[in-house]
């Protein structure tokens, strides 16, 4: 029997290696989560740089609020 197309989708994802830009817990540092290969993209150019600190702000300001989920954009346009 053949995988649905978002049971395949799923397994994609839980096959990416998933952390933070430092490498530490999120909780620790307050950083995004993101696929390592994103992370290295975004590190690798200074305007990805700027966009990762960007998400890291936001991601620190909804975690002082109390959120645990932060919209900060570095997912944005991804199918979901």
């Amino acid at each position: 029997m053949a995988l649905k197309k978002t049971q395949k989708s799923l397994k994609r994802w839980s096959k990416q290696k998933w952390r933070t830009p430092s490498g530490k817990k999120s909780s620790e540092t307050g950083e995004v989560y993101a696929p390592a290969s994103t992370i290295k993209k975004l590190k690798s150019t200074p305007k990805g740089r700027k966009k990762l600190a960007a998400a890291n702000k936001k991601k620190r300001a909804a975690t002082k609020k109390g959120k645990q989920h932060a919209k900060h954009g570095l997912h944005k346009g991804k199918k979901r």
